[in-house]
């Protein structure tokens, strides 16, 4: 009756049922997972609900691009950082997944093959899959930092290949793509007919400067390309479910791209008015709740730095920018057991490195969104916790 898509075991993971369990019984837990700002303790202007109340909202004048006040908007927001886009090369969706899906039905046909980095975020399989699109990797090295590996990138394209997906910068290791990187992989794409897709929804969130560093593909010209971005993580507003693709490259197959993705958007029209029209305030509001996730993730970033002794035996994987950090843990015990062990014994919640299908063993991976107090304690008791069991 169901679709073979559905694939997957719905049984909720070992780590999952214990936190479950330790809810149900009230048992507070510190959760280095967050990921959602709307939970983590910031202050949201109250202008944000009055920007959503435009009597033009209750007329409805469907524009399968969006309307055009919000996508001067979006241009204005990359204008504001030193890049030019024009509107029409702007297509308003209601969330990164959906700009995700909107291209892999542009690109792709069944059996087709995206190539995406790991580690990283866990939701390709998901995406691909309800595409009937097959998902292959390829490596992001550490060597006191994080490199796309190029020859076996190269190695992994083939002839079904319709697109390369950079995370920009990466979840969760917080690394930007690098100019040369940029430059061999967009004549890569261009040689073999292939599109470029990047993932910006964290490249506000840079620790620090890199003039070497890739802030955004929509100053592409020589190769089809497509930037994203939304409201979710650029203004901390995940629930206003408003994203964007910027289409960059070769004018006719701008041009082209632009048409194709037009009529896939015009058959959903999923993107609401209100959140159109409040657009602009939106993203200028946005600024100061941006800035507040600036501050508390580069200060989490810090302490936690500062709390990794030297002689300690986790290390604190470099990290360039977003919102998350790694630690790596010694591997007298699996991750999951690390976390588990936190878990039960400690309280503290923190996902294991092969959530996010990193290489080897062992890696913890914690929110740098957490609000500070239960970031620093949580921390306090993960390396309590390692040390303890290093000594042993």
């Amino acid at each position: 009756m169901f679709s073979s898509r559905f694939h997957w075991d719905f049984t909720p993971n070992t780590l999952a049922r214990l936190l479950s369990k330790k809810r149900a019984d009230g048992i507070a837990v510190l959760d280095l997972t967050e990921s959602n700002p709307t939970r983590a303790g910031f202050s949201y202007p109250h202008g944000i609900v009055a920007a959503l109340a435009d009597p033009q909202a209750l007329h409805y004048h469907p524009r399968p691009a969006g309307l055009l006040s919000a996508r001067q908007a979006v241009c204005r927001y990359y204008a504001e950082t030193g890049y030019t886009v024009e509107p029409d090369r702007v297509l308003l969706t209601a969330s990164t997944s959906e700009a995700y899906q909107y291209l892999f039905k542009l690109l792709s046909d069944r059996d087709d093959e995206v190539l995406v980095p790991r580690p990283s975020y866990p939701l390709f399989e998901f995406l691909a899959t309800m595409e009937n699109l097959r998902v292959a990797t390829y490596p992001l090295l550490y060597d006191g930092g994080w490199s796309i590996d190029l020859p076996s990138l190269q190695a992994a394209v083939r002839p079904r290949t319709c697109a390369i997906v950079l995370v920009n910068p990466n979840n969760p290791t917080g690394s930007f793509v690098k100019r040369g990187e940029l430059r061999a992989i967009a004549g890569l794409c261009r040689e073999r007919h292939i599109a470029l897709i990047s993932d910006e929804v964290f490249a506000d969130y840079a620790f620090a400067g890199d003039p070497d560093r890739v802030r955004t593909l929509a100053g592409v010209t020589d190769t089809l390309a497509f930037s994203m971005s939304g409201l979710s993580k650029v203004a901390g507003l995940p629930q206003m479910k408003l994203g964007w693709i910027v289409i960059s490259g070769p004018e006719a197959a701008r041009n082209q791209a632009r048409e194709r993705l037009e009529w896939i958007a015009d058959t959903y029209l999923s993107v609401a008015t209100p959140v159109q029209l409040a657009a602009p305030l939106l993203l200028e509001l946005g600024k100061d709740i941006q800035r507040q996730i600036a501050a508390r993730v580069q200060a989490n970033l810090a302490w936690l730095k500062s709390a990794i002794a030297p002689a300690s035996p986790c290390r604190l994987l470099s990290v360039e920018g977003g919102w998350y950090a790694t630690v790596q843990v010694p591997r007298i015990r699996r991750e999951e057991e690390w976390a588990l062990e936190l878990l039960d014994k400690d309280n503290v919640h923190v996902q294991p490195g092969f959530f996010f299908d990193f290489l080897s063993e062992a890696f913890l991976v914690v929110s740098l969104l957490t609000p500070v107090e239960t970031f620093q304690e949580g921390c306090r008791r993960l390396l309590a916790r390692v040390d303890a069991a290093d000594a042993a």
